[in-house]
Order: structure tokens, then C-alpha cells, then sequence
């Protein structure tokens, strides 16, 4: 069989990009929808994929990540999302809450607690599905239910309460953990289902890469000035620190440890947060336009920083390579059967 050869070869391109596949798209569906928001929101097909498919495909996605978790093989996935949650969620979130006992929910520079946490209790699952599709194995990858559980208001809110300041809707983690529980059912009791959503990844994350991007207004980051800026410079070395620590001493992972980094990052769902914690307790209200366009801009300056520190220590340790276990490009289609 002969091997088509790419006239213009964009997927290859966007692969020696650390975590390109969800990244460059993502900046793309940004300049879009800061200076032709008009382009996409046209109705029909258009709108449906290019503009309202991040939440459905991310589900998708998922769904099928469950189904490659093997229940023979599950502890080890259980254990690298446990450490991740730890220590991208748990400790930064309670550092936080610590810090606003102290300074109030103002927070300290221009930066409210409300807008700290919803920056650093989640993580962006896209870029690191995307990311240890390229340098993880089958351990990353199937970790990315952490980011399943971490994305979205639910931490911020749960932490919050914790100090008597807003509600707790547990029905958002359960929401959260659906898809992936299912697909662990499905991919368990039938191994086609499983074979069939392998390439599901490398499918759905350039896309709702670019949906999600198309909500951030790069004016809007521009108006986060140098607190957001300064917050999305800060999320990544601290919390991807923290998650490296995890993979080096309680994961025992060595050179791999370089990965933890791609956790450094902001989920694109968190800019939603600080509404939907102020529709919780209306005496955040005050805080959310401010800290709105301030998450914006940490969700795009992490998602840029996070894998480029990851792929530095990952060099400095000599294992920035494809995972020996699967050379996939991001997390579902051996690089092999894409000649085919």
C-alpha cells in the first residue's frame, strides 16, 4: 500500500507543538472570537461545531477515556489521579482559603480569593490528555479523571463553603463523574467499544479547543492587566510544582516525574466560575467581572506555559519521548495505524 503524502501537513505541525493539539487550536478559536465573534455564530452546523460543541464533546471525550480505563489495570490510574487531585486541587485550594482567613475575600493585589481559586483548583483535562498523548502512558492518560472532577465550580464552591460562604451542589460532581464511570462499564463489558473510541481524542480535542477559545475575548484578558497576567504566570511553576513533587515522591516516577507540569493550567470551564459562585451567594457578585477576565487570561497563558515547562524538565531528565507502551500522538491512534 502506497502512503498518502499531506500537501499541507497541519496535524503533523500541531504535534511538534507541546500540547498543540489542544493549544494551537484554542488560540486560534481566540482570535476568532475576539475580532470576527460574528464568523461562527451564524445558527445551524456552523454554530453547532465551531462555537456551542465544547461541553458535548468534552463529555464525548470523557466517555471515551473511561473506556480505555481496564479494570485490571485501574490502581495505578486510580492512584496518579488521586496524587494529581491532591495536589492541583486539594492543597492549593486550601492554601488559598487559609490565605483569605487572613486578608478577607479582597484578596491582596486586585486578585479576590474568588478569582485565585477558580484559577488554581482545576486543571485544563484537554491539554493534558493532549499532552500525555504525546510523552505519557496509559497511567497519564487514564488520570485525566481528575481533571473530570476538578473542572468546574464544584472545589471552588465546596471550599467556599467550608466557610459557611456558599453552597455546596454535590449533584455537580456527580454530573462530572457520569460519563467517565460509564465509559469504564462500557469499555470493561466489550472490548469493540473500547477499540472503536480509542481514536475519539485525537478527534474531539482540536475541536473543542477551538469552542472553548471562542468564549475567551482577548480583550477581556487585556483587561485582566497585570493581575491576570501576573496570576496566570504564577499557576503554572506553583501548582505544576506541586504536581511534579507528587509524581516524583508519592508516584515514584523518576524522569517521568516532568510531567506532572502539564496539570499546571486553568481549565477553560473556569471562567464560568466566578458567575456561577456568585449566582450561588449573590456577596460575590462584586468580584466576578474582575475576576472573570482575570481566569481568561490564566486559562491562555497556562495553557501555553504549562507543557513548555513540562517538556523542559521532561528533556533535562531524557525522557521527553513517546511513551513505550502506545506511540500515540494523543491518547487513541497509534502513530502506526494512522499510516494505514
Amino acid at each position: 500500500m502506497k502512503t498518502e503524502v499531506s500537501r499541507l501537513p497541519m496535524y503533523a505541525a500541531m504535534m511538534k507543538v507541546p500540547g498543540g493539539l489542544m493549544l494551537l487550536p484554542l488560540i486560534l478559536g481566540s482570535i476568532i472570537g475576539t475580532f470576527a465573534p460574528d464568523a461562527i455564530a451564524i445558527g445551524g452546523f456552523t454554530q453547532a461545531l465551531f462555537k456551542d460543541s465544547a461541553l458535548p464533546l468534552i463529555a464525548l471525550l470523557i466517555f471515551a477515556t473511561g473506556t480505555q480505563v481496564n479494570v485490571r489495570t485501574g490502581g495505578p490510574i486510580l492512584a496518579t489521579a488521586g496524587t494529581i487531585i491532591l495536589t492541583k486541587t486539594l492543597i492549593p485550594a486550601t492554601l488559598i482559603v487559609i490565605l483569605g482567613s487572613y486578608v478577607g475575600l479582597d484578596g491582596i493585589a486586585g486578585v479576590s480569593i474568588l478569582a485565585m481559586l477558580a484559577a488554581f483548583d482545576n486543571s485544563n483535562g484537554g491539554l493534558w490528555l493532549a499532552y500525555t498523548g504525546q510523552y505519557g502512558d496509559s497511567r497519564d492518560r487514564g488520570a485525566y479523571v481528575a481533571s473530570a472532577v476538578n473542572d468546574g465550580p464544584f472545589f471552588s464552591l465546596l471550599f467556599l463553603g467550608a466557610s459557611g460562604l456558599a453552597d455546596i451542589p454535590v449533584i455537580a460532581l456527580v454530573a462530572a463523574l457520569v460519563p467517565f464511570l460509564l465509559g469504564v462499564v462500557v469499555g470493561n463489558l466489550d472490548a469493540d467499544w473500547r477499540n472503536v473510541l480509542k481514536p475519539v481524542p485525537n478527534i474531539v480535542i482540536p475541536f473543542f479547543a477551538f469552542a472553548l477559545g471562542t468564549g475567551i475575548n482577548l480583550n477581556a484578558v487585556v483587561s485582566g492587566g497585570m493581575t491576570g497576567l501576573i496570576l496566570g504566570l504564577l499557576i503554572s511553576p506553583i501548582t505544576g510544582f506541586l504536581v511534579y513533587l507528587g509524581y516524583r515522591y508519592i508516584l515514584r516516577r523518576g524522569g517521568k516525574s516532568g510531567i506532572g507540569f502539564a496539570a499546571g493550567t486553568t481549565a477553560g470551564n473556569a471562567i464560568a466560575t466566578p458567575a456561577v459562585v456568585a449566582a450561588a451567594d449573590p456577596s460575590f457578585q462584586q468580584y466576578v467581572g474582575t475576576a472573570t477576565a482575570q481566569v481568561a487570561a490564566c486559562v491562555l497563558i497556562s495553557s501555553i506555559l504549562a507543557p513548555v515547562l513540562a517538556s523542559y524538565f521532561l528533556k533535562r531528565a531524557g525522557e521527553l519521548k513517546v511513551a513505550d507502551d502506545v506511540a500515540m500522538p494523543a491518547g487513541g491512534v497509534a502513530t502506526a495505524d494512522a499510516k494505514v
